[in-house]
This record gives C-alpha cells, sequence and structure tokens, in this order.
C-alpha cells in the first residue's frame, strides 16, 4: 500500500515552492510514494483550520509539518508509515 504526502498550498506562496521541492526529493528516494498537491482555496475547511499555516504537510492524512518541511523528518515520516503498512 502506497504512502501519501500531502501538500496543502495556494498559488504564489513561497514556501509552498519550498516544500514542494523537499516533498520530490523525499519521494523519488522511497518506493510506494504518492504525492498529491491542492490548494488552500480548494476546500473551505482547508482554509479554516490551516489559513495562514500553509504550506501544512501530511502523511497519509496526518498532519506532519507547517510552514516549513524539514527532509529528515519527512523521511521519516514516510519510513515509518511504509513499515506500519507492510
Amino acid at each position: 500500500m502506497p504512502v501519501t504526502i500531502t501538500l496543502i498550498g495556494k498559488p504564489g506562496c513561497h514556501l509552498c515552492d519550498d516544500a514542494r521541492a523537499v516533498i520530490a526529493e523525499v519521494a523519488d528516494d522511497a518506493l510506494d510514494v504518492e504525492f498529491d498537491e491542492v490548494s488552500l482555496d480548494d476546500n473551505p475547511l482547508w482554509s479554516e483550520l490551516y489559513g495562514e499555516l500553509i504550506p501544512v504537510v501530511l502523511v497519509n492524512g496526518k498532519e506532519l509539518a507547517h510552514w516549513r518541511v524539514d527532509k529528515k523528518e519527512l523521511s521519516h515520516a514516510v519510513n515509518t508509515a511504509l513499515a506500519e503498512a507492510s
């Protein structure tokens, strides 16, 4: 079962660009990882929950980080999720 990394952001967000780059590195280094990006503007609930916290990174639907994404922390979360899935 693949692990899904979700980036919640919005257009023109420079921190979202930084998060996207980190996520791409981690996703490229792991097997069975899917990357999904959604806009805060597409869902009123996300706007209410996350507002100014973007970018928000979820791993299998669980919030991992907001504003800045640490590559080691994301890799660890992905590896943990992969181990739990097997």
